[in-house]
């Protein structure tokens, strides 16, 4: 797992590894609704205990903006909240 986000490609990428499906889809929700708020929408993956995400905004050209940052630091206090 990534401790850290990595900027590559104009995106932002983190890994996180869960203990089972079940918390990794919980983790996925928690994270859609907080997307939702925000108005920003990340490209996810997810295979059983594995999610991974890639942040860029689409309407900025596809690079890493403030909006991305934001939506990464909140996705990290999710993790610390489960």
């Amino acid at each position: 797992m990534d401790l850290m986000w990595k900027e590559s490609d104009k995106k932002l990428h983190k890994e996180f590894k869960f203990k089972d499906f079940s918390e990794a889809f919980a983790f996925m929700t928690r994270v859609a609704l907080e997307a939702e708020k925000m108005d920003h929408h990340p490209r996810w993956t997810n295979e059983y205990n594995k999610v991974e995400f890639w942040l860029s905004s689409h309407d900025a050209g596809d690079i890493v903006t403030e909006k991305d940052h934001k939506l990464a630091k909140k996705i990290d206090q999710l993790t610390m909240d489960s």
